[in-house]
């Protein structure tokens, strides 16, 4: 058995809550680690959290200014030479482009980081799977997660998502949702296979704990018309009799929801309320218009039709809900379309993870001190079509 076999052994036998002392365990002894420690986003995106039992041992670090962060952002390991001699390597733990969080491990010399650093980030891809599947029976990581309390309503929604970032040839996904220790209403899903994307991006009215009730039955419901293999009009059409049937037109849910073709890039689209789609093409970007339709649960059996939206590959598409356009500077100005498309422009160099988070910041600059009246919600889709040489290719 190779070294590579031994540690990823180590981490598929495992106690759910012993990841980090496996993963020590084996690079001490077959790599040489002289330290070793997992850091985990926080919900929020701007520090990296230690793992360990609570309370924490060591300082968080920040995604924007440290070496850890620099892999973070970069997708890619990063050495840091440190005084002694030594060297620290920096490793990425994603799963399939979900930025999960940075294994840090300390090494005799720069030789040694350089020589192992491609082994080493195949190990901490291994441990991030092996992390997802561990948060079934430990709540370790999903504690590491957080530098400030969960409200319950955010608690719900934070376990309603698919993640915050995924990664295929075909396309990039990324999402953030603010405050991230406290929203309440808005949400996103999706869902792949080999042929098609599924992508929701929900606006829930209210506050609180009934916002994140109103959204969770919504959500299900949309994701149980889905996996009966329904169309995306008809996903839209059962869900809408759930939430009626819970609160009789009281409480509704805007809902975006889109359905792409992987091979042709054309996305059946239902648009049922206010998040908006905004598309940067050949460096100009423009908001695609679409056919409003009433939001899920405001009446009685409505019906819903799918519209043809056409995506090109190089294509970005920007989903934000209404906490983000109709959010209000000290002075009464909403941040609107053309503060967006400024914001687009500006993180079009950025890939499709780091967008959300990037277009955020740059809000919370707008609304100034002001603590945030509403959720804000943005999604973003790189679209690069179906790879070339597999007999398909995105319509033009």
């Amino acid at each position: 058995m190779n070294r590579y076999q031994a540690a990823e052994r180590a981490l598929r036998t495992a106690a759910p809550h012993a990841l980090l002392d496996a993963v020590r365990a084996v690079l001490a002894e077959h790599y040489g680690a002289e330290d070793v420690e997992l850091f985990m986003a926080d919900y929020g995106l701007s520090v990296l959290q230690p793992v360990s039992i609570l309370p924490h041992t060591l300082e968080p670090v920040s995604v924007h200014n440290s070496s850890a962060g620099r892999a973070f952002g970069s997708q890619a390991p990063f050495v840091e030479d440190l005084r002694d001699g030594r060297a620290r390597l920096h490793l990425p733990v994603s799963v399939r482009g979900d930025r999960l969080g940075v294994l840090c491990v300390t090494l005799p010399g720069k030789d040694a980081a350089r020589r192992y650093a491609a082994e080493l980030a195949d190990i901490a891809e291994v441990l991030g799977h092996e992390v997802i599947v561990a948060e079934r029976d430990t709540d370790l990581y999903l504690q590491a997660r957080r530098k400030d309390r969960l409200t319950l309503a955010a608690e719900m929604q934070w376990q309603l998502l698919p993640g915050r970032s995924c990664a295929r040839p075909e396309y990039e996904l990324g999402a953030q949702l603010e405050p991230a220790y406290a929203i309440f209403g808005d949400n996103f899903d999706w869902s792949a296979t080999a042929d098609r994307l599924t992508l929701y991006v929900t606006n829930g009215m209210g506050e609180g704990i009934e916002a994140a009730l109103l959204t969770s039955l919504a959500i299900n419901a949309l994701r149980n018309a889905r996996r009966a293999g329904v169309s995306i009009a008809d996903q839209a059409a059962l869900a809408d009799q759930a939430v009626y049937a819970q609160y009789r037109g009281r409480c509704y849910l805007s809902v975006l929801m889109l359905d792409f073709d992987i091979a042709t890039g054309t996305a059946q689209v239902v648009d049922a309320g206010s998040p908006q789609v905004l598309r940067l093409r050949d460096g100009k970007v423009e908001r695609i218009g679409l056919d409003a339709q009433l939001p899920l649960g405001m009446f009685e059996e409505t019906d819903y039709v799918a519209e043809d939206v056409q995506v090109l590959p190089g294509d970005r598409l920007v989903f934000v809900s209404d906490g983000v356009h109709a959010v209000a500077s000290p002075r009464g100005e909403t941040y609107g379309e053309v503060a967006l498309e400024r914001a687009i422009h500006a993180t079009r160099l950025l890939p499709a993870a780091e967008v959300p988070r990037a277009i955020l910041r740059e809000l919370t600059g707008h609304r100034g001190e002001a603590a945030a009246d509403d959720d804000a919600l943005v999604v973003c889709l790189d679209w690069h079509g179906a790879p070339a040489g597999d007999g398909h290719g995105a319509a033009r």
